[in-house]
């Protein structure tokens, strides 16, 4: 059964809210203290040098709508704790649109980490990195990785929440073709949020052929709450250096959504570590919230 009009309208105008909200964002001066201060907690700190124990520097790749520095604050000092050099960068910015980046078309954003991964390559003296992305950076990476060399100078890419084969945007998307509303704010999207639909053109370019390419150790945790990525089984991937991670497999009681599972889940963080890690990796459980 269709969504009743009611809901289908209250989806649309808070998707055009938050449009409207990110048209008046007021220019924030704040980026360089923001950058700062992530260096002098040991993230971003480019005179780090990877240790023995982990060789690969991590490169953290934010979400929609957020940018480099808010979307990492608990995982960056969790992983730096561990002896990482943990790096973070912003992408996908359009002009006027301070603070919440990630809207750029993807492909566009997929370059930029390329250039940044090469930075953090001639900085640190490492061979390879370790990617870590939430949501459309769990998704992102692919592309630069399948299309622009970035399989021969990355080891592994954790995604959490990806949208490796787009979102339904909570159903809205589904709709554009029975209600003008619906169609009207879709194409009004940024092309960022457009090229994460399901179905997309980028996306069938993205994901033709196979999920991965050779070479990469490939991570997906998800969890079964997820709001944004719907259906939250469309951020696993296919292929046999894929291991897809289900956040409640590990702690039945974890009720993180999309937001909270890259934000604030230690649970999650743990297995992302794992990851990045296998050789050194333990068991996640609800235990692991409290104890890290």
């Amino acid at each position: 059964m269709l969504p009743s009009k009611p809901r289908i309208l209250a989806r649309v105008l808070s998707a055009m809210a938050l449009t409207a909200t990110l048209a008046a964002a007021p220019v924030l001066t704040g980026a360089a203290t923001a950058e700062a201060a992530t260096v002098s907690s040991g993230w971003n700190d480019y005179s780090c040098k990877p240790s023995s124990a982990h060789p690969r520097p991590v490169v953290l790749v934010h979400g929609t709508l957020a940018n480099s520095v808010d979307n990492w604050l608990a995982f960056a000092p969790y992983l730096v704790a561990r002896g990482y050099c943990v790096f973070s960068l912003d992408y996908g910015q359009l002009p006027g649109v301070p603070v919440f980046y990630g809207l750029g078309p993807v492909a566009d954003s997929a370059q930029q980490l390329s250039d940044y991964v090469d930075t953090v390559l001639a900085d640190t003296g490492a061979s390879k990195v370790d990617l870590v992305g939430h949501s459309e950076g769990g998704m992102m990476p692919r592309y630069y990785l399948k299309f622009l060399g970035g399989a021969a100078k990355v080891n592994a890419l954790v995604g959490i929440a990806p949208d490796n084969h787009g979102t339904t945007l909570d159903g809205i998307t589904a709709l554009a073709d029975l209600y003008p509303a619906a169609a009207a704010l879709v194409a009004s999207l940024p092309q960022g949020l457009q090229d994460q639909i399901a179905g997309s053109a980028f996306l069938t370019k993205l994901n033709a052929g196979g999920d991965t390419v050779s070479g990469v150790k490939y991570t997906v945790i998800v969890t079964k709450y997820d709001e944004i990525v719907t259906p939250y089984t469309s951020g696993y991937l296919s292929g046999s250096n894929v291991t897809n991670l289900l956040l409640q497999d590990s702690c039945s009681l974890d009720l993180s959504e999309h937001a909270t599972i890259g934000l604030t889940d230690v649970i999650a963080f743990h297995l992302a570590a794992n990851a990045l890690d296998p050789a050194h990796a333990t068991p996640a459980t609800c235990l692991t919230a409290l104890t890290g």
